[in-house]
């Protein structure tokens, strides 16, 4: 523990510039602060040292014998403090510079890019360094844990709500359709289906663990559900099981809006069900996203999913 007659490094600063200049006014211009302020500071720290340091007149400033000794102890202090200042520079640099991210599988597939993309234009616009990212795609149960580990700095989950335990902002919400193949009984269905005959329907559905699932069990509570035809672990692979007539699914608007747009895949209208899911930003430590490339694309995000919805 520091004693209380150590001056704070602006005054050792101040007092080193001070004897290389031969004057206390040139060594406040040199560092950007006034003479009164320099004069005032100088006093500071003779009274914490408890001796004189500098001999004023009008030909400059002489250091002290006192002086000579605490500008000797000074160097090394200052010279120490520069490469902390460096380093810490360094490491700011490389949070600006790099970005480690997890994200579920729709939102990695569908969204981030987009994202990513608005990201890098903003940065470019500002004259900033583009940031590097590296991302895993997995689901949000394993994105949780990621980020509650501290393996990345940020995460991007879909689900009902966000997982406990970690800090979090709402980016947008996604809707749940389901779909079949052009030649399933239920694409020639006029009226919608109801919620007990989706849940007694062998479905194919994503692994345990992934956004969609859960926000799938959570819509279905309370009916009887019938055991899954199909539990595959990626949204690709999904679709592509549903279109060769393996059964209905459950997927994000986002994953299947090509399919439906070919006639690949058809939807489905479902009544009596809410298959509404939030997609949410998480972090591990402080309130706000960290500082930075991370903090910037979670309002990117949030910004375009704002403009989709009002699209």
């Amino acid at each position: 523990m520091l004693g209380p007659h150590v001056p704070d490094l602006r005054s050792l600063e101040l007092l080193v510039t001070a004897a290389r200049l031969g004057s206390l006014s040139a060594a406040a211009a040199e560092l950007g602060t006034t003479q009164q302020a320099a004069s005032s500071r100088l006093r500071t720290t003779e009274a914490v040292v408890g001796a004189p340091l500098l001999t004023r007149s009008p030909r400059g400033s002489t250091l002290t014998e006192t002086g000579e000794l605490v500008v000797h102890w000074a160097d090394k202090v200052l010279a120490a403090a520069a490469e902390l200042d460096a380093g810490l520079a360094t490491l700011r640099s490389d949070r600006r510079g790099h970005l480690t991210i997890a994200a579920s599988l729709t939102i990695a597939e569908h969204l981030l890019p987009g994202w990513l993309v608005g990201l890098r234009a903003s940065q470019q616009q500002r004259g900033q360094r583009q940031t590097e990212v590296t991302m895993t795609a997995t689901n949000s149960a394993r994105v949780a844990e990621l980020v509650g580990a501290g393996e990345v700095d940020l995460g991007f989950v879909e689900g009902p709500e966000a997982p406990a335990g970690l800090h979090r902002r709402l980016v947008g919400t996604d809707a749940l359709v389901v779909v079949v193949a052009p030649g399933h009984p239920w694409a020639r269905v006029r009226r919608p289906v109801t919620a007990a005959r989706l849940a007694a329907t062998p479905l194919v559905v994503r692994e345990q663990g992934s956004g969609t699932r859960t926000v799938l069990e959570r819509a279905l509570a309370g009916h009887d559900t019938a055991p899954p035809a199909l539990e595959l672990s990626s949204t690709a692979a999904v679709r592509a099981a549903v279109a060769a007539g393996a059964g209905p699914a459950v997927l994000g608007a986002h994953a299947v809006r090509d399919d439906l747009a070919t006639g690949r895949l058809v939807r489905v209208e479902v009544d009596g069900v809410d298959l509404t899911r939030h997609l949410h930003a998480v972090w591990r430590d402080g309130r706000q996203p960290p500082a930075g490339p991370a903090r910037d694309l979670v309002v990117r995000a949030a910004a375009d999913a704002a403009a989709d919805a009002g699209g």
